[in-house]
């Protein structure tokens, strides 16, 4: 029977604070899903116009299942935000693109027609459930040579990508991690982070009570100087540091999708539309690459090139895999179509939440940049794979709504 495939939209976003992982971060008494609750509850308050009861399923990634990141956070995350018990929801894992696959895999059952609407988003709480804890890997992926040693340690698969490719030397690197920092602080400071956070209410056994309002990880003031100056952790001699790398953070994001006939229907906002999506495998000891492969597939899919592409958001788990992906798209270090707010070298990467934080900062340069038609959030993902999503800016002239033109597959 023929089916009418629903376009799918990104009504809106909102994410925590992200903190520094640890006993002296400002979520390290904090519970992992109150973070993300934090957020569903925020995105319900900002949009009264959505019934609660038209929400069709909640879709919670994170890295670590266990613990206050356990029991299908997507389910419990739902019920604690106050949503009707008639609405499901489930976990996800797929590490670091935790969120971005909450995302693809809800919008594709509202393309299908399986529902409506959906809440999506991610958190880790990494104080809480550091990286790796608990897991168990199977021997033989390293005894029969299926992967090499190095690609079980993020770090060193970084420290790979240096080897493979040394145009990529670690001087571009903390150049391009002291320009994302001096990137976010402008953003920051012209007021385009602060509208997407929302506070949370922190308690502290020593401390008392506390509010995060801001991020934590920021260094302002970093300079090439500095960043010269700081070990390399994962290899003596080598090119990766604290200050070209994504930190250990707490924090979740959480963002509502729908189709387009059903936001116009309710007045929600439509502050993007999902055009493609793609996924791709690497070598899982050069993980940072995927976003490439990944990329690849995604323009195929929609018969775009690069050079439709007007914003990209690449989530800098290290400075060398954005680099990694620049290169081979001819595109500079400093374009600045590429991470126009700063990334998480500056804000943070709390693993499964940080896809969704990407989409919150497209959606907002889409409205400051009308001229802008496409764009673009990807990211490289443990174990060897990347991701890349491609959106449309509803603000551009040659935007067309999809609501009396459904395309019946």
């Amino acid at each position: 029977m023929p089916r009418t495939l629903h376009e799918v939209v990104f009504v809106d976003g909102v994410r925590t604070p992200f903190g520094r992982a640890g006993d002296s971060g400002i979520y390290a008494q904090t519970r992992a899903d109150d973070l993300v609750i934090k957020c569903i509850r925020e995105l319900l308050r900002r949009h009264p116009e959505l019934p609660k009861d038209r929400v069709g399923d909640v879709a919670v990634a994170a890295t670590t299942q266990t613990g206050d990141q356990g029991l299908t956070i997507g389910r419990t995350a739902a019920l604690l935000s106050g949503l009707p018990n008639t609405v499901p929801g489930y976990a996800v894992d797929r590490m670091c693109a935790g969120a971005l696959t909450a995302v693809t895999t809800t919008a594709s059952s509202i393309a299908f027609g399986a529902y409506d609407i959906a809440v999506a988003g991610g958190v880790e709480h990494m104080g809480h459930h550091p990286m790796g804890q608990g897991v168990d890997p199977n021997p033989r992926i390293v005894s029969e040579r299926l992967v090499d040693p190095s690609a079980l340690n993020m770090g060193m698969t970084a420290e790979n990508i240096h080897d493979r490719y040394p145009q990529l030397t670690k001087e571009r690197s903390d150049r391009y991690a002291e320009a994302s920092q001096n990137k976010y602080a402008a953003a920051l400071a012209a007021g385009n982070i602060s509208p997407d956070l929302v506070s949370v209410a922190t308690r502290h056994a020593e401390l008392g009570w506390g509010l995060a309002t801001a991020d934590e990880p920021p260094r302002p003031g970093t300079t090439m100087e500095m960043l010269a100056a700081l070990k390399t952790p994962f290899r003596k001699r080598g090119r990766v540091t604290a200050g070209n790398s994504a930190g250990l953070n707490d924090g979740a994001t959480a963002c509502i999708l729908a189709s387009e006939a059903s936001a116009e229907e309710l007045g929600l906002p439509i502050r993007m539309r999902l055009v493609t999506y793609g996924f791709a495998g690497v070598e899982p000891e050069v993980m940072g690459i995927g976003p490439v492969p990944a990329t690849e597939k995604a323009l195929a899919n929609c018969g775009l090139s690069i050079d439709d592409i007007g914003l990209f958001e690449l989530n800098e788990a290290f400075a060398v895999q954005v680099l990694a992906f620049l290169d081979h798209y001819g595109i500079p270090d400093d374009d600045p179509r590429v991470n126009l707010y700063g990334g998480a070298i500056a804000i943070g990467h709390p693993l499964a939440s940080s896809g969704v934080r990407l989409m919150i900062q497209l959606a907002r340069q889409f409205e400051a940049n009308p001229q802008v038609r496409y764009g673009l959030t990807a990211m490289c993902i443990g174990i060897g794979m990347g991701a890349s999503v491609i959106w449309e800016n509803p603000h551009h002239a040659d935007y067309r709504s999809s609501v009396d033109s459904d395309k019946v597959a």
